[in-house]
């Protein structure tokens, strides 16, 4: 489950990241047209220019010393020709700007993108370190749940009840605490320990009421209390059983227990 989660949550971020670059390529793009625009307009007017100056060099094989009309209109093109020139400078000096801005523009985005992958990678890094430890975790508290289980299926019922106890100190989250603390007791009573048994028990009554070892938790309460002769206490606690957990397996067991009775 959190390896899924985990790998799920990098795709959202790599998504993310891709959406970033690629808005941030899509105006550079924009910004791309419009410089190819400008060049175009400055390669269209240094070609207006050039044929000016043609006009200008066959004005001046024209005038002669009489030519004062001629020289007028060929001052006038001067004019307009220098006036072309500043425009063409203007272009060409903001085109040099938007040029400038883009390369700065590229560079800063792909050094975040680099920063960002680098930070993702570190994340998703530190997040297999986490999921690899939590499976040498999980697979630790099995081994060690099913070592005590078998103790206790071996006969060996102190080595049980010692395993189980080391369990629930070394795994004091596990779900698997309720069962252990049913199993210790479970242990108490085969060793015919049955007050030990019976507060084991009542232990994992008062724990963990909502998990399915409390009602086997009150049979075997019951079952002590039987033992050691405390029989309106046990028929109490079999009552109490079927009233709490009527639709247990232990309920059905009660109730056959308080039928004979």
């Amino acid at each position: 489950m959190h390896r899924r989660f985990g790998l799920a949550t990098l795709v959202v971020w790599a998504a993310l990241f891709a959406s970033a670059a690629h808005a941030a390529l899509f105006d550079d793009d924009e910004a791309r047209k419009q410089i190819t625009q400008l060049r175009n307009q400055a390669d269209s007017r240094q070609k207006s220019i050039e044929e000016r100056l043609s006009a200008i060099d066959a004005k001046l094989g024209q005038i002669d010393a009489t030519g004062q009309n001629r020289t007028v209109d060929l001052a006038q093109l001067i004019e307009s020709l220098k006036q072309d020139m500043a425009k063409l400078r203007g272009q060409i000096e903001v085109l040099s700007n938007q040029s400038e801005t883009l390369e700065r523009r590229q560079k800063d985005l792909y050094v975040d993108l680099d920063n960002r992958l680098r930070k993702m990678e570190q994340t998703q890094t530190q997040l297999q370190d986490k999921m690899s430890q939590g499976e040498r975790s999980a697979a630790a508290e099995k081994q060690a749940y099913e070592t005590a289980l078998n103790q206790f299926k071996l006969g060996n019922y102190q080595l049980a009840i010692t395993s189980f106890q080391n369990f629930m100190t070394n795994f004091s989250s596990s779900e698997m605490l309720p069962s252990a603390q049913y199993w210790i007791g479970n242990a108490y009573y085969a060793m015919r320990d049955y007050k030990s048994a019976i507060a084991a028990q009542q232990k994992v009554v008062r724990l963990w009421p909502e998990n399915s070892k409390a009602p086997d938790a009150l049979l075997n309460i019951a079952s002590s209390q039987a033992e050691i002769g405390q029989s309106s206490a046990a028929r109490e606690t079999l009552r109490m059983l079927v009233k709490k957990y009527p639709s247990s397996s232990a309920a059905e067991q009660a109730k056959q227990r308080l039928a004979r009775k």
